[in-house]
């Protein structure tokens, strides 16, 4: 007997063995990160930083890493607290939850079509009729199952589509949390420094006050011109005018925090408090973590793979598809001999189809996931030159804050010594009263313009860390641990 005789005996056995065989085939492309340009630094590196990072470990996590609580290195108790309850609140954090669910269902609904179905099912009819008095029941019981075998690899790239749109899920979540972080610390900081510009005119306004009562008082003398006076009255109320101006500014900042937290305006507020004037260094590592870090960059590379495997899924339309189905069961006319042995029902089967003429509809589909692959490649790749580019601008504001921080700080030191010389001279009658007008008015500006170079140094640091990718991991500094 030829050895192959049992194929000939059993062909539903040996079409079977060839279904397996071909199940191994896949017709989706290899997949391969795109090449992206990586600077071999950063451009706008301060010096400052350098010194800074000196003493860091370069970071290298991957996008899913956790980060830590960033926000800590500013050193305020209550925004930590605030943060911390982002998680939980956050509204556009619980849809970017929400969202990451619905892809892992995908992906267990992707899995499950690698496997057989089975169903069980009954049924019962009882039928007559014409002149025949006698009516007849048939009784059904079996079990069946189908099976779709992957021979072109289709059902797998269904499911690696699946795994890299839920990839590009978690990424968009790790996003939506960054990007909740990072408002929420810039709307704190610039709260605060509305505080501090509210108290700030507070005590200007206090010295105007005085001021005026002197002012006054040499009118009341003939010492002092009625312009003297108007003048005096003019600045005292634009400084009253400022501090309603910051209330409104303050009021902003203070819905925009309840926003985020996802509380009601009218529920939530926050107290003046001491502003904490902490500006942390960001080691910024080596340009290519920047890849592994972001998770925008992170989902717009998942977003490629996704594409590459719908390739996949759209040739597999070229070849043709095959199924296996199989049931067992029992009939009879009563239930009592139901399950005899002589009364079991079997069959297998193997179905093949394939598409002969579609009007090049097949090649269309293939056509279109390439140029739709084509497209998430570029957007991964200008993804990655944004990233640089954030970086780099928020490099170069922390080097050009720096330095102006200082500036300001000098200027308006000098700016206060020039009021309270001039201000004595008016006292004794040396210079007329605009040229006090003209120096508190500078010395404001002054005072007030160093607090924004606080906050800004402060913010841009916050940017500077989102552009990174968030928190670092390094030995030895707990709040980046």
């Amino acid at each position: 007997m030829s050895k192959y005789a049992p194929t000939s005996r059993y062909p539903l056995t040996a079409l079977a063995m060839a279904v397996a065989l071909l199940a191994g085939c896949s017709v989706t492309p290899t997949y391969k990160v795109p090449e992206t340009p990586q600077p071999a630094a950063y451009k706008e590196t301060p010096s400052d930083t350098d010194k800074a990072a000196a003493g860091w470990t370069a970071a290298a996590p991957a996008d899913t890493l956790e980060r830590g609580p960033w926000w800590q290195l500013f050193g305020d108790p209550l925004l930590n607290q605030l943060a911390d309850s982002i998680e939980v609140n956050n509204q556009n954090v619980a849809a970017a939850i929400a969202s990451y669910a619905q892809a892992r269902a995908l992906v267990a609904e992707q899995r499950a079509s690698l496997f057989p179905v089975v169903d069980l099912n009954g049924s019962a009819t009882r039928s007559g009729g014409g002149g025949n008095t006698q009516t007849a029941n048939q009784y059904r019981a079996n079990i069946g199952a189908s099976w779709e075998p992957d021979v072109w690899g289709k059902l797998r790239a269904g499911v690696g589509n699946a795994n890299a749109s839920l990839q590009a899920s978690a990424a968009d979540l790790a996003a939506a949390r960054l990007s909740a972080q990072g408002e929420l610390a810039t709307n704190y900081f610039a709260l605060r420094e509305a505080d501090a510009e509210k108290a700030l005119l507070e005590q200007t306004t206090e010295g105007y006050e005085r001021v005026l009562q002197i002012t006054q008082n040499r009118f009341d003398a003939g010492i002092a011109a009625k312009s003297d006076l108007l003048q005096a009255q003019t600045q005292l109320a634009s400084a009253r005018i400022d501090q309603i101006t910051l209330v409104r500014t303050r009021a902003t900042y203070e819905h925009a925090i309840a926003v985020l937290l996802g509380k009601a305006a009218n529920d939530f507020s926050l107290a003046p408090a001491e502003w904490k004037i902490t500006v942390p260094d960001v080691p910024t590592g080596l340009p290519s973590t920047l890849l592994q870090r972001r998770p925008d960059i992170a989902a717009a590379e998942r977003r490629v793979a996704a594409a590459n495997e719908n390739i996949g899924i759209a040739r597999s339309a070229y070849f043709p598809s095959l199924n296996l189905t199989g049931s067992f069961g029992y009939g009879a006319a009563s239930t009592g001999g139901l399950f005899n042995a002589s009364n079991n029902l079997w069959s297998l089967g193997l179905t093949a189809a394939q598409t002969l003429f579609d009007a090049g509809a097949t090649k269309a589909r293939v056509s279109g996931a390439e140029a739709a692959r084509d497209q998430a490649i570029a957007s991964y790749r200008q993804a990655v030159l944004t990233a640089f580019a954030d970086v780099e601008n928020q490099l170069v504001a922390t080097r050009a804050l720096v330095q102006q921080q200082d500036l300001r700080k000098t200027a308006s030191e000098a700016a206060d010594q020039v009021e309270a010389q001039l201000l004595n001279r008016y006292r004794a009658g040396q210079v007329s009263y605009s040229d006090v007008v003209t120096a508190q008015q500078t010395a404001l500006t002054a005072r007030r313009a160093l607090v924004q170079a606080q906050v800004n140094r402060q913010t841009t640091a916050i940017a500077l860390i989102q552009s990174l990718g968030g928190g670092w991991h390094a030995a030895g500094n707990p709040a980046a641990d």
